[in-house]
């Protein structure tokens, strides 16, 4: 058996087999139990200190309050 035969072999079959098991460990770890409190604290982070838009006059009187 020569080199490259050797290598084309690897990269059939085991490198095959490595990533798919890199993927269902990524799979496994992501819905193990007990990550839903973090999953739905990162979920929400877009929306932590979202308010209503303002209206034209609360934005103005927001930008004169700023400048000094």
């Amino acid at each position: 058996m020569n080199e490259t035969s050797l290598l084309r072999e690897l990269a059939d079959n085991w490198l095959l087999v490595g990533m798919f098991s890199l993927f269902v460990i990524a799979i496994l770890w992501a819905f193990r139990p007990g990550s839903r409190a973090v999953h739905q604290e990162t979920s929400n982070i877009p929306f932590r200190n979202e308010d209503y838009p303002a209206s034209r006059q609360d934005r103005s009187s927001q930008t004169e309050e700023l400048q000094p």
